[in-house]
């Protein structure tokens, strides 16, 4: 299967988004697996239900507040952090 080209663009991050992964541009493939390298660094999924991540500050940032989203509301509330 191939790489679809809109996963592997770089984009531009916003300042809370690269103070989690570190600075921009970079693909939406990157930006999701360095998110996941520091949740697991930091301890942050939900030892009950690990699909859930629980925000230290830098996340809340990023999820618009919020303390606790699941996987797939991450990666929507992230998306708005890249053009």
């Amino acid at each position: 299967m191939a790489m679809n080209p809109a996963l592997s663009k770089p984009l531009n991050l916003s300042a809370d988004l690269e103070a989690v992964v570190g600075k921009g541009p970079l693909p939406r493939t990157e930006v999701v697996k360095k998110l996941w390298e520091y949740i697991k660094k930091n301890n942050l999924q939900n030892p009950q239900n690990k699909r859930n991540i629980l925000a230290d500050d830098k996340l809340k940032a990023i999820f618009g507040g919020k303390s606790e989203v699941t996987m797939f509301e991450m990666t929507k509330l992230v998306s708005a952090h890249m053009k």
